[in-house]
């Protein structure tokens, strides 16, 4: 099941429309309060989320939902009339899993949503990740430092994971991006280094065991 929270009736009309023909179960809505009813009575897959809305907007919504343990590994989709650096980076360091903005292509648009159920079919599979102090629970989505709890964004985990997962290999800015996004965009490489840099904020005195490798990309320090 795939929530659309869009309040411009012919663009909902149009993705229910094509997600029906890809067999894919979908509810719109174009009210906040209409959204945050059926989000109590079941939880969608997915959710396709616009920005600019009525009676709340849509990053505040996306805030509240990460901050709720019962809908916070949710994926969500951002789509909004809005195309600027700040609220592309805003919307994923709340943890959104992809942006689009309008006008967007409808093909485009579903092949994102598949790119990113992917991606969360294979974040369900249970595996452990010890690196140093650092343990990583993929199943879980959880890690510790030196026992310590850390709390990360989906993307500042799912980068975690890439690098502690191969320590010593080089990851170039343009890997990271398609294997945590799933593809490119704008401004690709500062998005990257904005995400390091607040994970090894996060990570705190483990911040340094992950390295950049200058003019190509980062690595976690070889065991």
């Amino acid at each position: 099941m795939i929530y659309i929270l869009e309040d411009d009736s012919g663009i909902q009309r149009l993705i229910m429309y094509s997600l029906s023909k890809e067999g894919m179960e979908n509810a719109g809505f174009d009210k906040p309060s209409d959204f945050y009813d059926a989000l109590g009575k079941k939880v969608p897959d997915l959710i396709l989320l616009d920005i600019m809305l009525p009676q709340e907007d849509g990053l505040s919504i996306l805030k509240r939902l990460k901050a709720d343990t019962r809908y916070k590994d949710i994926p969500i989709i951002m789509i909004t009339a809005k195309d600027t650096e700040v609220d592309k980076v805003l919307g994923l360091d709340l943890g959104a899993d992809d942006y689009i903005a309008k006008p967007f292509g409808v093909m485009e648009l579903i092949a994102r949503i598949k790119a990113v159920l992917r991606r969360v079919r294979k974040d369900e599979e249970q595996d452990i990740i010890i690196y140093r102090d650092i343990t990583i629970s993929k199943a879980q989505r959880t890690i510790k430092v030196a026992d310590k709890d850390i709390s990360l964004t989906k993307k500042e985990f799912d980068i975690l994971v890439m690098l502690m997962n191969r320590p010593g290999v080089v990851f170039t800015r343009d890997e990271i991006i398609n294997n945590v996004w799933g593809y490119e965009f704008e401004d690709s490489s500062r998005t990257v280094d904005v995400h390091i840099r607040t994970l090894r904020s996060k990570l705190g005195e483990a911040q340094s065991y992950i390295e950049t490798v200058r003019g190509i990309g980062y690595k976690a320090k070889e065991i």
